[in-house]
C-alpha cells in the first residue's frame, strides 16, 4: 500500500513517528517539514518508485493525501 511505504520512507527521512501520520497530516503545519526536508523526501520517493515528480506539482503538496494522489497519477500502484 502506498500509504504504508510512504510512512516508512518519511520515518527514515523526516524522523517522524508513524502514529503522527494520517491522510490529513499537513507537512508544514503538523510535521514542521521545511522545503529542504520535502526535497529530501521527494528525492527518496523518486528513487524508491523510479519516477520523476514535476517540481510545479511538488510545490502544491500540502498534505500526505496530496502526495499520495500525485504518486498515483505518476503510476505508483497500491
Amino acid at each position: 500500500m502506498i500509504f504504508d511505504k510512504l510512512v516508512e520512507i518519511m520515518m527514515d527521512h523526516l524522523s517522524i513517528q508513524p502514529q503522527d501520520v494520517t491522510m490529513d497530516t499537513a507537512f508544514k503545519d503538523d510535521l514542521a517539514v521545511d522545503s529542504l526536508d520535502l526535497y529530501d523526501l521527494v528525492m527518496a520517493l523518486e528513487e524508491e518508485f523510479n519516477i520523476e515528480m514535476p517540481q510545479d506539482r511538488v510545490n502544491d503538496i500540502e498534505t500526505v493525501e496530496d502526495l499520495i494522489k500525485l504518486l498515483k497519477e505518476l503510476g505508483v500502484e497500491e
